[in-house]
């Protein structure tokens, strides 16, 4: 069964039964009346107020967003609740999850290696499988090495609490990921932001900050929430002109910008060696999980024996490294799957701006259409799923209040038939 576009007596469906909209999962935790407090001393105090009220208002009218369970593979269309859903927020940028190569090459690693590794990667956990894939990782950035971690999260944790302390600073763009704001409360090093892609001000900051051993600008290469592209080349030149390090995390970048999908530097035109540290995620472009720090080999060697992350967590298992290494070489035969995703971003975001819709700052894969209320957006995507469309609304505090979007994603796997329909059910919903 194929998403087929409404008919005009359909325009406005019935409403559809979704458990998980209810909070089923809970099992009926905000089903009743609940006496619950939040003092100062309690386990969960009242900074978890707002939290357990908003949920319980979501459920109350069968419209909480998160958590949907997915039965099937994710791709451009999924079951979710019993329902053929087309998905419009998923992360598979190259339409590379389920493919038979792909699932092949880690379904003959179980076969190898089996499910696990039996120990972390210093110790006994590493296997020649990841040395192979962290060179080809290291081969497809164009860098003299890589270091792979459990997560995306993990890689940023790990490379800059190994490398940055309380005598040191960081200077962090205004929208950067979380994971490195984290990094640097694990680091205790210093912190100032710069207005987002702000070049003008994150030279103020250079200039006007506290001392500092060392200085390290923090950017994403594509932006998590708004779709828009990190300014490398302005960045590039205030590191050397003011003689600190970069770091670029390339998770919504890597397999999404240039030519064959090698991020940042390859959209811009500049060499890999003008970044000091590339981060990014195995879990997006690629479809595998886990995460990656690509940098010199002296710094991969030092990392190996100096970032907890690497040291103190389980390796990564034998299939996840099988699936990034197959990934690798279907890109670098297919590079137009790259070519297709950026045309279908480019139609879809094109479609809702004539439908006057306000997509924000989206020049990527990464589509936000702004809402801004967060109760206007939950129930937008609430309705969406009636129409047959899963899409994930973001919410304070995972954006500033105020600036709640739908976080819409293309894939190289979306056909003209299905952003059609997605762009003929939003013209629907502005008259509903």
């Amino acid at each position: 069964m194929r998403t087929q576009p409404p008919s005009e007596e359909t325009a406005t469906p019935a409403k559809k039964n979704f458990p998980s909209s209810s909070g089923q999962m809970f099992q009926d935790y905000f089903a009743s009346d609940r006496k619950d407090t939040y003092k100062k001393h309690d386990l969960i105090d009242a900074r978890a107020r707002r939290l357990f009220e908003n949920t319980a208002l979501a459920c109350s009218i069968d419209a909480y967003p998160f958590q949907a369970p997915l039965s099937s593979r994710s791709g451009p269309e999924v079951v979710m609740d019993g329902h053929r859903m087309l998905m419009l927020s998923s992360y598979d940028y190259l339409g590379l999850i389920g493919d038979p190569r792909v699932d092949e090459a880690a379904i003959e690693a179980i076969r190898r290696y089996g499910t696990g590794t039996g120990g972390v990667r210093l110790l006994t956990g590493t296997l020649d499988l990841h040395q192979e894939m962290e060179h080809a990782l290291a081969e497809f950035k164009g860098t003299q090495s890589t270091i792979t971690f459990t997560s995306g999260y993990a890689a940023n944790l790990a490379v800059i609490s190994a490398l940055f302390g309380p005598a040191d600073r960081v200077i962090a763009d205004a929208l950067s990921h979380r994971s490195l704001m984290d990094a640097c409360r694990l680091a205790g090093v210093q912190v100032q932001r710069f207005e987002h892609n702000n070049p003008a001000s994150l030279r103020h900051e250079l200039e006007n900050g506290p001392e500092a051993n060392r200085t390290l600008i923090i950017s994403d290469g594509v932006f998590s929430m708004d779709g828009d592209i990190g300014c490398l080349p302005e960045l590039i030149a205030l590191k050397k002109e003011f003689d600190c390090f970069l770091l670029m995390d390339e998770s919504h970048a890597s397999g999404v910008l240039g030519k064959h999908g090698r991020g940042t530097d390859e959209h811009f035109g500049v060499p890999t060696d003008e970044v000091d540290i590339w981060t990014g995620s195995l879990a997006k472009g690629i479809p595998a999980s886990g995460g990656f720090v690509a940098v010199s080999q002296r710094l991969s060697i030092f990392l190996q024996h100096a970032s907890a992350p690497f040291i103190f967590s389980g390796a990564m298992a034998a299939p996840v490294a099988a699936a990034v290494l197959a990934t690798l070489k279907i890109l670098k035969q297919e590079p137009e799957r790259v070519a297709r995703l950026q045309a279908n971003a480019i139609f879809l975001r094109e479609g809702l701006q004539s439908l006057g819709y306000d997509t924000g700052l989206s020049e990527t894969a990464v589509i936000p259409v702004m809402l801004n209320d967060d109760t206007t957006t939950a129930l937008f995507a609430r309705k969406l799923r009636d129409h047959g469309i899963l899409v994930s609304p973001v919410l304070f505090p995972a954006v500033a209040q105020g600036a709640a979007r739908l976080r819409l994603c293309v894939t190289a796997a979306h056909t003209q038939e299905h952003l059609e329909f997605a762009l003929d059910v939003f013209s629907k919903m502005r008259s509903e």
